[in-house]
């Protein structure tokens, strides 16, 4: 039988008591701790916690736990808490456009059975894709935007979203801008990958201008979206060496390698309830 877990993750003001404070909650009321980690950021002086523990014989209700902590101690430490149950099952949902790699990759572990995690439905703007959710049966949902269609087409996405009970969006190299509008009803829940020579190479065919460049490093970066392009907390990142020897077809397979890999682990590190946002940085706990 599985276990009963809750997770709760938390940041506050630096001072004495803390750990303490945390663990005293949880054993007090018959909880088992699974897992604890923290760090203190000396330069900002924010304590931040991570805590995983058995609530199977919790004396505490399991939908009275988080109003609880938060009159009992977050209110006296001044801590900001998101707290879950490891018997929910997220709902994630996948935009994408043309390109199948992420995306393939993403339903290969989904399938697996590697993440504890729903697609209920893939969005995207062309039909290209279409093939791939139906082998995977997925529902798939095209909706073409344009400029001057954009705030109706994200209604629609917005809506689809919401009947489908989706907690969080991954954008699997989906070549559309999101506004801010869109962006601010899903904060730290919207996970993008995009190749590491950004800001230096910009513009549809950035392996092209790496290879002009003579570039000897390339990489990828998963990051949650902001309404600042491409500037929101990171998630996760990673490079791989290049030669002279490597033509662009080479750059852009082993840049393409490089995005499944950082977008699967910042999924990932997402669903277990390991990726803590504190102002436009991320912690992330092992």
């Amino acid at each position: 039988m599985k276990d009963s877990r809750a997770t709760i993750l938390i940041y506050s003001p630096d001072q004495p008591g803390l750990v303490a404070a945390v663990t005293d909650f949880i054993c007090v009321n018959g909880g088992n701790i699974i897992q604890l980690e923290q760090h203190v950021d000396k330069q900002e002086d924010i304590f931040f916690m991570r805590v995983e523990w058995d609530i199977t014989k919790f004396l505490i209700p399991k939908d009275k736990i988080g109003e609880y902590f938060q009159t009992m101690y977050a209110n006296k430490f001044e801590m900001t808490f998101r707290l879950y149950f490891n018997d929910y099952t997220p709902k994630m949902a996948v935009f994408v456009s043309k390109m199948s790699h992420c995306l393939f990759d993403i339903l290969a572990r989904y399938t697996a059975g590697e993440w504890n995690v729903e697609i209920p439905l893939i969005i995207s703007n062309h039909e290209d894709l279409r093939w791939v959710a139906e082998r995977f049966g997925i529902e798939y949902h095209v909706i073409k935007i344009t400029k001057e269609n954009k705030d109706e087409m994200e209604a629609k996405q917005k809506a689809l979203l919401k009947e489908k009970g989706v907690d969080f969006i991954v954008l699997a190299r989906y070549m559309q801008i999101l506004t801010d509008e869109f962006i601010k009803e899903y904060p730290n829940k919207i996970i993008n990958i995009h190749h590491s020579f950004l800001p230096a190479f910009v513009g549809a065919k950035p392996y092209h201008a790496a290879y002009e460049r003579g570039v000897k490093i390339i990489g990828a970066t998963s990051h949650y979206v902001t309404t600042e392009l491409d500037a929101g907390p990171i998630i996760e990142q990673d490079i791989t060496r290049i030669s002279h020897r490597d033509s662009i077809s080479d750059l852009v397979r082993k840049g393409q390698d490089l995005e499944k890999i950082v977008l699967s682990h910042g999924i990932e590190y997402h669903i277990n309830r390991r990726v803590l946002v504190y102002k436009n940085k991320t912690i992330l706990f092992s």
